[in-house]
């Protein structure tokens, strides 16, 4: 495989991250501040085997931050990028005209929106443009 073979082969593994809804569910669940691991359990209604296994996987590949205190294990962003991915498509999909699930999609991207706007030293610029006339609706992302 050629260098950018490589290249594209490790974007697909992490744009593969949000391919389970799951993983979604965790991220909004952590967005805000790291929970441990019984809090992302109760948030998200999936069971502590299925949470542990996405937890792991989405440790090891380097996108959420772990820390242990006591007997609790606690877990955060460890990369906002992939934050900000999944807010720009939860707006993205909830601008599109007659999507029934635009309120939770658009309060999933105000959620992702809130969410500290630099971890680790990557800024990540806020959203600027409004989304339609409402005023409740969140920003539309613009990249660099």
């Amino acid at each position: 495989m050629d260098e950018l073979g490589r290249v594209f082969e490790a974007v697909s593994q992490y744009f593969a991250l949000l391919s389970e809804p799951m993983r979604v569910r965790i991220l909004h669940a952590i967005c805000q501040r790291e929970k441990s691991v019984s809090e992302i359990v109760a948030e998200t209604g999936a069971t502590q085997t299925n949470v542990s296994r996405h937890l792991g996987s989405m440790y090891r590949s380097g996108v959420l931050s772990r820390r242990k205190l006591g007997t609790s294990v606690y877990y955060g962003v460890g990369d906002p990028v992939l934050t900000e991915i999944c807010r720009s498509v939860c707006v993205h999909i909830a601008a599109r005209d007659g999507d029934p699930g635009r309120r939770g999609l658009l309060t999933i991207a105000q959620d992702l929106d809130n969410a500290p706007q630099s971890i680790t030293g990557i800024a990540v610029e806020p959203a600027r443009t409004a989304l339609g006339a409402s005023a409740g609706n969140p920003a539309v992302v613009s990249t660099r």
